[in-house]
């Protein structure tokens, strides 16, 4: 496995990224910067930037404390189990989950990297489902367990959330796993000893060597013949013939 393979490395990446948004955002509070700007404002030329931008902004600690925990654990997820496909899953889900909310999302500013948690999420939900190899179940069932919620979430519940970036992350994340799920080799399955199926030559030789029923069946056969013939010695064509010559009686003759 390549360094950039491994769990370690994945964890790395995303922990990168989930820093640089804290920096963001303390430089927010610190700084007095108001970078809410930088969301996406739906239908219109200035707010077209927050599709690039707008991951990266969140409103409260609140905010990018939830996103953070669902980035480490979906991004590590991702990055660790689909090497090929990731960076392109991250793009698409990222380009579309912004496009789609600049094109039909209500009239406000829209930020936040909880596209990208949904968007994520539903790629690794999907994707099991169409290969269904180990590493992909176990993602996924990781996935579910903590942020199964999130197949709700992207209907309308409370005005102060965005449910468009939800739901359109989660269109870039299907999407993703209908265009990239045969991408990523599956891991090789390991056999145990008692899976392994003996070639025929092995099996031939096993059989000439050990047949204990075709060798009982062989001795028993026997042991019943040999019994027979001490029992009856004259039903073996075999067997000696008796002795029947007798002894010629002397023939008298009387004389008158």
């Amino acid at each position: 496995m390549k360094r950039s393979d491994s769990l370690g490395h994945a964890i790395t990446v995303t922990a990168i990224f989930v820093g640089f948004l804290w920096l963001l955002k303390l430089g927010e509070l610190l700084l007095g910067w108001n970078l809410h700007n930088l969301g996406v404002y739906p239908s219109t030329a200035s707010g077209f930037i927050g599709v690039f931008t707008g991951p990266l902004i969140h409103g409260s600690i609140a905010h990018i404390s939830a996103n953070s925990v669902g980035l480490m654990v979906l991004g590590s997820a991702l990055l660790y189990g689909y090497p090929r496909s990731r960076w392109w899953v991250l793009g698409i889900v990222w380009i579309v989950s912004g496009l789609g909310v600049w094109l039909w999302g209500r009239e406000s500013y829209h930020f936040g990297a909880s596209g990208l948690t949904h968007g994520l999420f539903f790629y690794l939900f999907f994707v099991s489902l169409f290969r269904r190899d180990k590493r992909s179940i176990a993602l996924m069932m990781i996935a579910f367990f903590m942020f199964g919620g999130m197949l709700l979430t992207v209907f309308p519940r409370e005005p102060g959330i965005s449910f468009e970036y939800h739901l359109f992350g989660g269109i870039g994340g299907l999407v993703s796993a209908l265009l990239f799920w045969r991408w990523d080799p599956k891991p090789e399955e390991k056999k145990y000893s008692w899976e392994l199926e003996p070639e025929a030559e092995d099996i031939d030789e096993v059989q000439l060597d050990e047949d204990p029923i075709g060798d009982l069946w062989q001795k028993s056969s026997e042991h019943a013949a040999a019994t027979e013939l001490e029992a009856d010695p004259e039903a073996s064509p075999f067997a000696a013939e008796p002795n029947r010559t007798q002894r010629s009686r002397p023939i008298h003759i009387s004389r008158n």
